[in-house]
């Protein structure tokens, strides 16, 4: 069961590659089988990789089971953030969520503006140029979702320096699961875990002021039509309080720009190893285009997205590949028994998403099927906690392999710079890649 207190969580969170299982879960699964205890963040818990159990566990969200992330998680995104929240406050706020990304929105809103910082990142590749894919991905969700947001503009002073506050908070986020109050790791922190508290407080309060901004506008009368963001929308249609709201934003922030930025990182990395997945890929858009081009269209509408079927078998084969989410935090509201397993009441368990099924790969694997078809698949997790932005992470990916796979070839500038767990995904060296225009 590991050290006291600490138990196995320096292992359990142990970086690893993101396309296997890990050094800790192969050995725990091939010594104790898919389902078994341990002490992983302060207390007993049950870990589970088997499809079925994490299926029933999300399935049975507050009945049985409920979210329980460590404290540290809490005081970095906020006691209101969704992640954190149970009950019906956690409702509430995804409700707004769901709401604001609504199929009408993604269709009449969202899409239009996907495809327009998709396009402006692309325009900044330079011929036989090397750069970091990560970076530019994570540049294009941060610019998408602090439009969607607070309708910040790409480029803007305000919006440079609210990334850059937002890159070291995103350190914190990272180093909390480690932050265990009296434990040489927690000394080794502290000093950083305090920096990060100063960007998430310039954060929430550049997001205030914000507030205090639209606001005073709306009550003067003088509201912006294009600011048709996610702030406007909970000051009008919730009774949040300004707590409430800035956790709300800043957690969606995250939320919305962490996994997206990975998951197109990951294709970017898996499809050149995959000259067949490129090449239907390519035939697919290259219809689509030339369907466009004859109909006078120039920009993508909502059949354009439908009619994508293979890109989104990509998109779902990455996510399965990739593993963006590697486990969730839950404990038992009861003593539970499933299948001659007992988890007793208070126990911490952990659901770990098995998609590539443990699986050692090095982006060999050809997505020309789609993996949806199968329950065991849940990248966007389950039950009342399913992720809101689930459908937008999925248009992000589609529209942007779209303008990809039409406009520029590329290469692994290094080919030794594999995706690792820690337990966010991520690329040690940034992903580097070099591009060449298609004529």
């Amino acid at each position: 069961m590991g050290l006291p207190f600490l138990g196995e969580t320096i292992s359990y969170l142990k970086p690893y590659s993101a396309t296997t299982l890990g050094q800790y879960m192969e050995q725990h699964i091939a010594r104790y089988g898919k389902i078994y205890k341990s002490n992983l963040f302060g207390g007993p818990a049950i870990v589970s990789a088997d499809a079925g159990l994490n299926r029933f566990i999300l399935q049975n969200e507050g009945k049985l089971f409920e979210c329980s992330y460590p404290r540290s998680i809490g005081g970095i995104l906020g006691k209101w953030s969704m992640l954190v929240l149970v009950g019906d406050m956690h409702r509430d706020m995804r409700v707004i969520s769901l709401n604001f990304l609504s199929h009408g929105r993604l269709r009449t809103h969202l899409l239009k503006e996907v495809e327009k910082h998709t396009l402006l990142v692309l325009s900044s590749w330079k011929q036989n140029s090397t750069f970091s894919a990560q970076d530019e991905a994570k540049k294009f969700t941060f610019n998408l979702m602090a439009k969607h947001i607070m309708s910040l503009d790409p480029g803007d002073l305000e919006t440079e320096q609210l990334k850059k506050e937002y890159v070291t908070f995103m350190k914190g986020v990272v180093s909390a699961p480690l932050n265990f109050p009296g434990t040489a790791y927690w000394k080794a922190l502290k000093v950083y875990i305090y920096i990060y508290a100063c960007s998430r407080c310039t954060i929430l309060n550049f997001i205030e002021g914000k507030m205090e901004e639209r606001v005073k506008r709306m009550k003067e009368g003088n509201e912006s039509l294009e600011e048709d963001d996610l702030l406007n929308w909970v000051l009008k249609h919730s009774n949040l309080s300004t707590e409430q709201i800035l956790d709300l934003i800043l957690s969606l922030l995250f939320a919305g720009h962490e996994t997206s930025s990975v998951a197109i990182a990951l294709a970017i990395y898996f499809l050149p190893s995959c000259p067949r997945a490129i090449q239907q890929l390519r035939e697919e858009h290259v219809e689509i285009a030339r369907a466009k081009k004859e109909a006078g269209e120039v920009e993508l509408t909502w059949d354009d997205y439908k009619r994508m079927e293979f890109t989104h078998c990509v998109v779902n084969e990455t996510l399965r590949l990739g593993n963006v989410v590697r486990f969730l935090h839950r404990k038992a509201l009861k003593d539970v028994r499933y299948k001659g397993y007992d988890i007793p009441c208070g126990w911490k368990v952990l659901p770990h998403n098995n998609n590539n099924n443990g699986g050692r790969t090095t982006g060999t694997s050809c997505p020309t099927t789609t993996t949806t078809t199968t329950h065991n698949f849940m990248p966007f997790g389950g039950g009342s906690r399913l992720c809101a932005g689930s459908e937008l992470a999925k248009l992000e990916m589609a529209v942007f392999i779209h303008h990809l796979i039409l406009n520029f070839q590329w290469d692994l500038a290094d080919h030794i710079d594999h995706p690792h767990a820690y337990p966010f995904v991520d690329f040690p060296k940034g992903l580097p890649i070099t591009v060449q225009r298609r004529i």
